[in-house]
């Protein structure tokens, strides 16, 4: 590798161990063992830096994540099937990259302060949120309904992160937030 890519390399290490808020010029020119200067001239600033290096081990969590779900995946299983499997491969996911998810929740109070932080988390929010709906299942969307499904699995992608996070024992499983859904949304009665 050469330095624009042990800098981003190097990033990411910092991002996962120091955290957004906490993490220097220093820090990731050491942790990528090159100049202070190689930042300036490969990627203009430290923020630069920090908001690739945040995008990109998105991108690979997502991968990831693709990675376990295809692993398991029974093409004759039903929607609900599905729903289940994904999110068994979303809370194995959470284990394997717990620092990305605490380092997500540490940026949120701070994008009020940092318009090209936000900026940033918007656009791999908004590329994120079509990752979910063909990680999921786009059961025939197209359009704004994909973006509204997206949405959705990133909201509780959000909460279920937020619960794994606090007590990852007594997290809600596929199975039980189908039958959470089928509690809000019951079936038709007959009418006679």
């Amino acid at each position: 590798m050469g330095n624009r890519e042990d800098l981003l390399e190097g990033a990411k290490r910092c991002l996962y161990d120091k955290g957004y808020a906490r993490t220097t010029a220093r820090d990731i020119a050491t942790a990528a063992g090159v100049s202070l200067a190689a930042i300036g001239y490969h990627y203009g600033t430290k923020d630069a830096l920090l908001h690739l290096a945040l995008t990109e081990a998105l991108a690979e969590w997502g991968e990831d994540l693709a990675r376990l779900m295809a692993r398991e995946t029974d093409p004759v299983a039903t929607p609900e099937q599905r729903f289940e499997h994904a999110w068994a491969a979303v809370l194995a996911s959470f284990e394997r990259n717990r620092p990305l998810w605490k380092l997500q929740f540490e940026l949120i109070p701070q994008l009020d302060a940092n318009e090209e932080l936000r900026q940033a988390f918007t656009a791999a929010t908004e590329a994120g949120r079509l990752g979910l709906v063909e990680l999921f299942g786009a059961y025939g969307t197209e359009g704004a309904d994909r973006l509204r499904l997206g949405a959705l699995y990133q909201a509780l992608l959000a909460g279920v992160a937020a619960q794994w996070l606090l007590d990852p024992g007594d997290t809600i499983t596929g199975a039980q937030m189908l039958a959470a859904m089928r509690t809000l949304t019951p079936a038709p009665r007959p009418t006679s």
